[in-house]
């Protein structure tokens, strides 16, 4: 039997994602192990992983060349890409990957880029009629915009540069220096991320919301699942909108009595190991998925009102790590050995 290998890029402080991958290969009876690659000896999920590479940055030119060799090397069936700033660069190299054997479980170049402008993606969903925050470039706004609002970076993530803006000195103060700023309604009502899955068809298969309570960080730090038919309803429209492969998420929040969505991120969210743990086994969909079973839509299969309440845990190395070893050191390494 083949291995299902999985490569999970960028791993930095992932652990969750890197053992909910191990637990799904084990559950499904298969041999496999998961690889993770970064560019930091000291991320931690690097060490809770089977084995590590290091890798050029993701804006690096031979970055692709990089993990193709891994997965030709190591024999990988399913590579899972997990931040903004690789998810153009593997939309463009999907193919590439198929030719060595691997399912990369990412949306097409064309759809990260729509998604990673802020501005794009809010205007085509209030285009179709999808409920989203307004949003507005420097020269559109009007003087008759009432405060608060909220500014951001056109192009960003992680929440960097995102503030609340409550009066004309704060948005002056703002635009001033954000580069490439947008400025959006502010949305007071209780916040949202729904964890979406789409197979390669784009179909959603599972759909799990959940509200951020408390955020620390742009990362939720406690939430709940929450089964609610609106929210569910509002993804599947939003995945008419785009055509996505793999995980997403869309953030949200309420304005007045319905959600408005204010970003898509195709990639993993931070909290997806609540939407695990309640039963939508992401990790086992994507598996299946590069195996080539055909999956039916399990939409509302989770248990519903499930807290999550994170806390600070730690991995310890042993001396310096100083730096993961590349593919071709790996290699000269067994050599010696043999």
């Amino acid at each position: 039997m083949m291995p299902m290998n999985v490569l999970i890029t960028a791993a930095s402080r992932r652990v969750p994602l890197v053992q909910a991958f191990q637990s799904a290969i084990d559950t499904l009876g298969l041999p496999g192990q998961v690889i993770a690659t970064d560019v930091n000896a000291y991320s931690p999920a690097v060490h809770m992983a089977d084995r590590a590479y290091g890798v050029p940055l993701a804006t690096d030119p031979g970055y692709i060349e990089a993990l193709l060799d891994i997965c030709k090397a190591e024999r990988v069936s399913l590579v899972v890409p997990t931040i903004d700033d690789e998810l153009g660069v593997f939309g463009e190299a999907r193919d590439r990957f198929r030719q060595v054997g691997a399912f990369a479980a990412c949306s097409s170049a064309a759809t990260a880029e729509a998604c990673n402008d802020k501005y794009e993606t809010c205007a085509r969903l209030n285009a179709l009629g999808v409920p989203a925050a307004r949003t507005y470039r420097p020269h559109e706004i009007a003087a008759s915009l009432e405060f608060p609002l909220f500014i951001k970076p056109r192009i960003g993530r992680g929440a960097v540069d995102a503030h609340i803006v409550r009066d004309g000195r704060d948005l002056a103060y703002y635009l001033g220096c954000i580069d490439d700023p947008i400025v959006q309604e502010y949305l007071s009502g209780p916040e949202f991320t729904i964890d979406v899955l789409c197979d390669q068809r784009g179909r959603p298969i599972s759909i799990v919301p959940r509200e951020r309570v408390v955020i620390r960080s742009g990362v939720i730090d406690r939430g709940r699942t929450v089964k609610s038919r609106p929210l569910m309803e509002l993804a599947e429209r939003v995945c008419e909108a785009f055509v996505f492969t793999g995980a997403l998420n869309i953030q949200c929040r309420m304005r007045g009595s319905e959600a408005a969505v204010f970003e898509i991120n195709p990639r993993f969210s931070g909290g997806i190991d609540l939407t695990i743990a309640a039963g939508a086994d992401f990790p086992g969909l994507l598996v299946q998925m590069a195996l080539g079973r055909r999956l039916m839509p399990r939409l509302g299969e989770f248990r519903d009102d499930l807290w999550i309440c994170k806390y600070e845990t730690a991995v310890f190395v042993q001396g310096s790590a100083h730096e993961l070893p590349t593919l071709a050191e790996t290699r000269a390494r067994r050599s010696e050995v043999a």
